[in-house]
């Protein structure tokens, strides 16, 4: 059991606002750093294990979206990949008990008609593919990734809401069971091939590319929580459909037609609607006063100015889910 000081904080808590102290020597912050983790990670095991369900489901996730990837063109699996959003919502509502708008219901129905649309345009054969991809075998292994990427990520917030450790620590510990569980597979999959080739046979300029790539992706899903709005987030996902698909188009022959162009469309707005905050949508759901009559919010003359609202950025109203762990993309 964790020791817990006079004022009710643990060892874990006390070791770690010193460590953070500004001024604290270099060694010192090393040593308070080491107490910290050993206290935090090893003592409270308890806590640490629950991290191991969203871990070993991140784990299983990666890998089906190299098995998604590798099946579907790279357009189709952005555009389906966004069924996350559907999934992570229906586990908010089911796991944390959390209500939607109608307009939000009404983008998750878009959201589905979308992907429906551009996964009837690929079933259809629109355009040429390698002979090696399996349509049918990349959707089941997208569906199976939203699925494990919605519930992975609601449970990790309940965790977090639910304890007083902060997210990187949370991080950490989804970092370490992460990495052992990967070794594990690796292990079990590619043991022999390892030992005889060594660990880093394959390992291209290409291959560090994506890991460089995954890693800086991860870290910056924290800058965006931190600096950023659901709004710029729906603009950031909407500019990935649209690049993937230009790339896809000049590097490997993909065959845009209006099918995939009405069902990636449909995505993109659904994304954008179900990501406005709520003030947003109660301004667009509520009828338009009339032109006659005077304006609710209409500031009478030699008044001063409403005090300005504080911005309800990062707050759990307008962040229909909590993005996943900073360390696991």
């Amino acid at each position: 059991m964790a020791a817990v000081g006079v004022d009710g904080s643990t060892a874990a808590e006390t070791v770690s606002a010193s460590a953070l102290e500004p001024g604290a020597a270099t060694t010192g912050n090393v040593k308070h750093l080491v107490l910290f983790l050993h206290e935090a990670v090893l003592v409270q095991y308890v806590d640490t294990l629950k991290l191991a369900v969203p871990s070993l489901i991140y784990t299983l996730q990666n890998n089906l979206q190299y098995v998604a990837i590798s099946n579907l063109p790279a357009a189709t699996f952005q555009v389906t990949y966004q069924l996350k959003i559907l999934t992570t919502a229906l586990f908010s509502v089911l796991m944390l008990n959390r209500s939607l708008s109608r307009l939000q219901w009404v983008s998750l129905l878009l959201l589905f008609t979308g992907v429906a649309i551009v996964q009837a345009q690929q079933a259809g054969g629109g355009g040429p593919r390698p002979l090696d991809q399996n349509p049918g075998a990349g959707l089941a292994a997208v569906v199976a990734s939203c699925l494990s990427s919605g519930f992975a990520g609601v449970y990790f917030e309940k965790i977090l809401k639910g304890s007083s450790g902060s997210v990187w620590l949370r991080n950490l510990q989804l970092g370490l069971f992460g990495t052992a569980l990967g070794l594990v597979g690796l292990w079990w999959a590619e043991g022999t091939a390892v030992a005889r080739r060594g660990f880093f046979f394959g390992y291209t300029p290409a291959v560090w590319g994506v890991v460089l790539n995954q890693a800086f992706g991860g870290l910056l899903v924290a800058v965006v929580v931190k600096y950023a709005d659901n709004i710029l987030k729906g603009f950031a996902t909407s500019l990935s459909i649209v690049l993937s698909t230009v790339a896809s188009i000049r590097l490997f022959g993909f065959h845009l037609d209006p099918l995939f162009a009405l069902g990636a469309g449909l995505v993109i707005g659904a994304v954008y609607l179900y990501s406005l905050p709520r003030g947003a949508i109660k301004a667009i759901a509520s009828p338009s006063t009339s032109a006659s009559g005077p304006c609710i919010h209409q500031q009478p003359p030699g008044q001063p100015p409403p005090p300005p609202q504080l911005s309800s950025r990062g707050d759990h109203i307008t962040e229909p889910f909590l993005p996943k762990s900073v360390l696991v993309k």
